[in-house]
């Protein structure tokens, strides 16, 4: 029985390439690691006292349009702002897209940065630049920040569940990178099956189980015999395979189960695909998982942006603001972080096909809760959300402040196979003290 059946060929494929990649010759940090920690990262750390425990990452793949929901403009001419309209939240100043309605109520709990700007203007790029704060090689895999949360503090490795999982991600996630194995997120392919394959069949009972764990092991030690039991290769796969097995043998599996929540839980994050990724994510957070990163699909609006706008974006309005009313209710949000991202903008300017294009240059990411500072805005676009005049922030300027937030370091050092320094933040990333808590 194999835990990790759920996952699809390409998945598994992904997954074991990764996995064989990191056993055999990666020389992670360790002893021989440079650490060290800037003044300004102690300052930053030190401002939001490490309070976000816990984070989820709520990333619109695809490109989210900027000037229809975190930035809307009213006073530009139409051929830019379309048809949606800005509505006051409940911070006297902050407005956002109409469609953002549930969303405006908690204005007061979040920190919109309006000033993000990239050069990567492909989705494949852009993406990988976002969660790991570097341009995407040929040569390596950069970690991204699920993993670089764990790496840096090893301590939330401990326990049954994963320390990182992603849900509806796909097979373009960089995941864990250059690092180990453990460091890699679960990924749940459909939060509403939850995690498949991960009990032991009804016709074996526990005793035949633990035979056949018990004979695997014996079969095992004749292969570490030969070859060593401290091959990286050896290990990799022990820790894998044992992780699986004690997580399914661990009541904390039932965080994965969706059945477990309320008819009104369900009613109240929505009945989208996204929406139960984003209710498992509270649930994850809830058990003691460290980041849970959900993916919403489908943002890559060439035509018809508005037509899409008025399908989709209520779905997200409608999950992110009972996430946030859920966790306030359950006391989460003050130990939990809460990421809207995406890998750019769209083009402020309606194309022929009422449609926007990639629009890296100027676009909007934000944060709430835990280490935030809310009814925050920080940076400043033009008129038309074409360019950023104030406040000009790169990926790596807001990852370094998911650390901070976290109460790590974003200067950081640890570094790859071919002994290349790397960090949270990456080369020139700094947090922004502004939002920080």
């Amino acid at each position: 029985m194999n835990p990790f059946n759920q996952l699809d060929d390409q998945s598994r494929r992904s997954f074991l390439s990764n996995t064989a990649r990191t056993a055999f010759g990666v020389t992670l940090g360790g002893a021989s690691a440079s650490w060290f920690s800037s003044a300004e990262a102690a300052e930053a750390i030190s401002k939001s006292n490490g309070k976000a425990k816990n984070v989820i990452y709520l990333y619109m793949a695809g490109g989210m349009t900027h000037i229809d929901t975190l930035d809307p403009k009213p006073e530009a001419p139409s051929e830019y702002r379309g048809p949606i309209k800005a509505i006051s939240t409940n911070v006297d100043g902050i407005q956002l897209g109409q469609h953002l309605e549930k969303t405006a109520k908690h204005a007061d709990k979040m920190a919109i940065i309006r000033s993000m700007t990239s050069t990567q203007g492909a989705h494949s790029q852009g993406n990988y630049h976002i969660h790991t704060s570097y341009t995407e090689r040929a040569s390596i895999t950069h970690p991204s920040m699920g993993a670089w949360a764990n790496k840096l503090d090893p301590e939330r490795l401990k326990g049954t569940l994963p320390p990182y999982v992603t849900v509806h991600t796909g097979n373009n996630h960089p995941g864990a990178g250059f690092f180990e194995p453990s460091i890699a997120p679960l990924p749940v392919g459909d939060a509403e099956k939850g995690l498949q394959n991960a009990k032991r069949r009804g016709n074996v009972s526990e005793a035949a189980f633990n035979r056949q764990i018990a004979l695997r092991s014996k079969l095992d030690e004749q292969f570490a015999d030969r070859f060593g039991k401290g091959q990286r290769s050896v290990r990799a796969y022990d820790e894998m395979f044992n992780s699986a097995v004690s997580l399914m043998k661990s009541k904390d599996l039932e965080a994965f189960d969706l059945s477990k929540e309320s008819r009104d839980s369900h009613a109240a994050y929505g009945t989208d695909k996204f929406s139960k990724g984003v209710l498992l994510s509270r649930r994850l957070v809830e058990h003691g998982v460290r980041f849970v990163e959900v993916q919403f699909g489908g943002f890559d609006w060439h035509s018809d942006n508005f037509t899409k706008a008025d399908e989709k974006l209520p779905i997200l309005d409608q999950a992110y603001a009972a996430l946030l009313t859920d966790l306030e209710q359950r006391g989460l949000l003050e130990s939990t972080l809460v990421v809207i991202a995406t890998e750019f903008g769209r083009t402020p300017k309606i194309d022929d096909d009422a449609g926007r294009n990639h629009f890296p240059k100027a676009f909007s990411f934000a944060l709430a809760g835990a280490g935030i500072k809310g009814g925050t805005v920080y940076g400043e676009t033009d008129k038309t959300a074409s360019n950023v005049i104030t406040d000009k922030t790169t990926a790596s300027d807001f990852n370094a402040t998911i650390a901070a937030a976290m109460g790590l370091s974003h200067d950081q050092v640890l570094y790859s196979p071919t002994k290349r320094p790397f960090k949270m933040g990456g080369k020139t990333g700094k947090p922004i003290a502004d939002v920080l808590a």
